[in-house]
């Protein structure tokens, strides 16, 4: 569901393609890697779609979104998935990352595959350019978080409990009047509801997690990841 901005358009676009070129460095004969999503993600898989063309590499990827996915098809990179292969290491991008390296993703709406990604990978590389650093989370951002459509109200009123500050649905992009009303659908047929909380304890992630309804979050607390920057 992601649309890609113009290229020239991305911010921090310098930052990130210095991102990419790191993370194409690393690519290797014969690997199954995690693609994560957005712009940092999107520029990375650019630059690995050109290594392996330039050095006839032969990899696999495992994309977290549609848009990803169309994208290593465009490059002629062969697309499979966690039901068939393992990833040998991921790479994503980040929306917020503390001094602990405890994250807010999502802000795509690609989080709960991106964390099954993260989850079934043996090594998890994070880019994240200069305005990704924050001292707490929840500074800049949100916390994204996926639930059923059946479930969207309960789930509201439940993270409302949990002290959230301020919720809003997220919703469509188009400036078509006839779909301004119209909440967002993520790649897996779900809503995105967002999440503002002047504190995030350790503890809020499976909080979230536990209320029925909650696909996934974009919170990240306490992964094992490696962070490029």
């Amino acid at each position: 569901m992601i649309r890609w901005k113009q290229t020239e358009q991305i911010e921090h676009k310098e930052e990130k393609e210095k991102l990419a070129k790191k993370i194409a460095e690393r690519v290797k004969e014969g690997e199954i890697i995690g693609f994560g999503s957005g712009t940092t993600s999107y520029l990375a898989t650019l630059a690995i779609g050109r290594k392996i063309k330039e050095e006839g590499l032969h990899i696999k990827a495992i994309p977290t979104s549609d848009a990803i996915e169309s994208l290593c098809k465009k490059l002629e990179i062969p697309v499979t998935s966690l039901e068939q292969e393992t990833p040998n290491w991921c790479f994503d991008g980040a929306d917020e990352v503390d001094s602990q390296g405890n994250m807010i993703k999502g802000m795509g709406a690609a989080m709960f595959r991106e964390k099954l990604n993260m989850v079934n990978s043996r090594e998890n590389y994070i880019l994240i350019d200069s305005s990704k650093r924050v001292d707490k989370l929840g500074e800049k951002h949100p916390i994204p978080i996926e639930c059923e459509k059946r479930a969207a109200n309960y789930v509201l009123e439940k993270v409302k409990a949990l002290g959230a500050k301020k919720l809003e649905w997220r919703y469509q992009e188009e400036e078509s009047s006839n779909q301004l009303d119209t909440k967002f659908v993520t790649d897996n047929g779900n809503y995105i509801l967002h999440a503002w909380f002047d504190e995030i304890p350790s503890s809020l992630e499976k909080d979230l997690k536990q209320i029925v309804g909650v696909i996934e979050t974009g919170l990240f607390i306490g992964y094992p990841i490696h962070i490029i920057q």
